[in-house]
């Protein structure tokens, strides 16, 4: 079992990734962290919440690919973008294959009939 780490999530940032990387981390919702940032800072945490956060910036590293590809994933959040390319993709694997099977392909055939 891999170990997580606290990564910064460059894609969901407003401000350096540490509060949406946290949100990653602990599988929240980032604006909840966002918001429980703000709400300790004003309740008297001002100097602390800062620096903890400036520290975080500093160490964590930002989020690989992978990771948000993982994440997009099990979500099953996708941009329209995203979604279009990965259509189009499919598109074009399911006309290969549909000209494969197509074709005058002996070899295909024969195989076929060794399956019956």
């Amino acid at each position: 079992m891999a170990l997580k780490k606290l990564t910064l999530d460059k894609r969901n940032a407003k401000f350096m990734g540490v509060c949406s990387g946290i949100g990653r981390y602990f599988g929240v919702d980032p604006t909840f962290v966002r918001i429980a940032a703000v709400v300790v800072t004003l309740l008297g945490a001002f100097p602390w919440t800062l620096l903890a956060y400036g520290l975080a910036a500093w160490f964590a590293k930002p989020a690989t690919a992978l990771a948000y590809d993982d994440q997009e994933g099990s979500s099953g959040r996708l941009s329209t973008k995203d979604l279009r390319l990965n259509m189009r993709d499919i598109d074009r694997r399911m006309a290969e294959v549909e000209q494969y099977v197509t074709s005058s392909n002996s070899s295909l055939a024969s195989d076929i009939e060794k399956l019956r």
